[in-house]
């Protein structure tokens, strides 16, 4: 049989933690603000840019010297509106990049692999919300530039898009 002390017990405890130092701004519409605001920060900070980890693999790869490949390179200055179809397109030619890597044993194959997976895996999450404008090119319109120019390009866009 239970008693009303078992249920004093347990509720004693509670109104001491509610009553402490630490939990007692929770108390008024203030603490909650400045509790749900701090809570809050850190989220924002981390996912700043979706794309820090492709940056990270982009900087191991931009000095290897056994990628050599020619590569449809978008301008970093493109219209804001192309963003997301010239992120596309620097995200296709990373997979051609992958290809001659496997054919080539070349020893930056796994970064490779990392940007090609991250940018498929952040597009199938998100997909395609901009719409085709009559100042966007496709991927094929753009010049062939050397390894060394598209990777400065890439970064300069991704740059420009965690801005």
């Amino acid at each position: 049989q239970k008693t009303y002390l078992d249920s004093v017990c347990l509720q004693y405890p509670f109104y001491q933690l509610l009553n402490s130092h630490c939990f007692c701004l929770l108390k008024n519409g203030m603490g909650l603000i400045i509790f749900f605001l701090c809570a809050h920060v850190p989220k924002t900070e981390a996912g700043h840019c979706k794309w820090a980890e492709v940056l990270k693999d982009l900087e191991r790869i931009k000095t290897s010297k056994d990628i050599d490949v020619s590569l449809y390179t978008a301008n970093a200055d493109e219209d804001v509106k192309c963003q997301e179809l010239v992120m596309r397109c620097f995200f296709l030619e990373t997979e051609v990049i992958f290809q001659e890597c496997r054919i080539k044993n070349c020893s930056k194959t796994q970064d490779v692999w990392n940007i090609w997976k991250n940018g498929n895996e952040s597009f199938e999450k998100n997909k395609l919300t901009s719409t085709k404008s009559g100042k966007c090119k496709e991927c094929e319109e753009y010049e062939e530039k050397n390894f060394t120019e598209f990777v400065q390009n890439f970064v300069k866009v991704i740059q420009r898009d965690c801005k």
